[in-house]
């Protein structure tokens, strides 16, 4: 399948790496030129074990490219992953203006059905506001469906979690998402669990809950 990867950071870069790895034909999208540049030139930004001989293997493959335009990812993919920070803000509250810049950006190349991931870490009901923005945005009123596709990757451990994930969880209302959805993730042969929307959203939020819980218990011994 054709896919792209809005946001080469860990999580973007790492799920690009490994789509491509499959089978995929990926193009991850960033905004930021060096960063662009050093990919080009096969230099790997962040450390993962065993992340720039996927990424190199790949490029060679001609499976995986960058670019800092959102239209060719947009215009050469059928699945977009929304894959930016989302960071806290002073108040505690979630900082979504990366992810509402990058919908309305979405929004003003969006020529024919797409369907867009939402690979971010959010807050319940973002998915709503994304969809709401591309509506408003798309001049052309374009049919898309919005995903949540949270992710569930360990620092170190990135490329084995996505290679060998132990559950997918895929949040939609449409069918023909869904679908698309599959077939993305059918390569890694893991269990699948679709729900909706805000409970994909709220499945991400209850396993990083979990996570704290079991550190506060190693701490406490």
């Amino acid at each position: 399948m054709d896919v792209s990867i809005i946001g080469s950071g860990y999580v973007g870069l790492v799920t690009g790496a490994c789509f491509a790895d499959v089978g995929h034909n990926v193009i991850c999208v960033d905004n930021d030129t060096r960063k662009i540049e050093a990919l080009r030139a096969g230099k790997v930004p962040i450390y993962e074990p065993g992340l720039e001989e996927i990424i190199h293997h790949n490029v060679s493959a001609h499976r995986l490219r960058v670019t800092d335009s959102i239209r060719e990812g947009v215009d050469n993919s059928q699945v977009v992953f929304i894959a930016v920070p989302t960071p806290q803000q002073p108040n505690g509250d979630v900082d979504l203006s990366f992810i509402e810049k990058v919908a309305r950006a979405i929004a003003g190349v969006l020529t024919s059905y797409r369907v867009i991931v939402d690979k971010s870490t959010v807050p319940v009901k973002t998915g709503e506001k994304v969809a709401e923005s591309i509506k408003r945005y798309n001049r052309q009123g374009t049919k898309f469906d919005v995903v949540s596709n949270p992710e569930f990757l360990r620092e170190g451990c990135a490329v084995h979690d996505l290679m060998h994930p132990d559950r997918i969880v895929i949040g939609a209302q449409s069918e023909h998402a869904i679908d698309l959805m599959k077939k993305v993730y059918e390569p890694f042969m893991a269990p699948m669990l679709v729900t909706d929307i805000n409970s994909a959203e709220l499945i991400k939020h209850a396993a990083n809950s979990f996570l704290a819980l079991k550190i506060s218990y190693i701490k406490t011994v």
